[in-house]
């Protein structure tokens, strides 16, 4: 392993095990704080995490560990097996101008998975343009997922304001 590969953004999709090894390292006040919040011993999570441990982790631990660190690799390692991407949408204001964005985003994305009809049409999907097509999906499902947030977000402030 390099140094590189420690880093918070390592680029590729982590085992579930480095996964939570990286979540509870990286969170703040790192293992121990985990430890704690979960209300459990840290020298047990310190060694229920060790890399070179290969005994099972209870599957209580693992949803405790992803709800206290909020980690998007542990996320994204717990549904990589199943073939489904983890994502989590950040808030964008649900406003004439972002939903307007939006439907500018959406022409300028359709124009481009037109422009893909050459991996289509041969049959041959070549790593770039999988990559392209994988980047702009992103791109459209996060700026989606993220109004429909900040719409789910000003209701439940709103409703809030309503009742308190």
């Amino acid at each position: 392993m390099s140094r590189k590969d420690l880093l918070p953004d390592a680029g590729p999709v982590l085992s579930i095990r480095a996964a939570l090894y990286r979540a509870c390292r990286d969170a703040k006040g790192g293992i121990t704080a985990v430890a704690l919040e979960m209300g459990i011993d840290p020298d047990a999570l310190h060694k229920t995490l060790n890399p070179n441990n290969r005994r099972p982790i209870a599957p209580e631990w693992i949803e405790d560990i992803l709800t206290h660190t909020q980690d998007p690799r542990l996320a994204a390692a717990l549904v990589r097996s199943a073939g489904a991407v983890a994502f989590t949408p950040q808030p964008v204001p649900a406003t004439k101008p972002a939903l307007k964005a939006l439907g500018k985003m959406l022409e300028e994305e359709g124009k481009f998975v037109g422009s893909l009809h050459a991996g289509a049409d041969d049959g041959r999907w070549e790593a770039h343009e999988v990559a392209d097509l994988e980047y702009h999906a992103n791109q459209l499902i996060s700026q989606v997922l993220g109004i429909v947030a900040g719409a789910r977000l000003a209701m439940e402030d709103a409703e809030g304001a309503d009742h308190g």
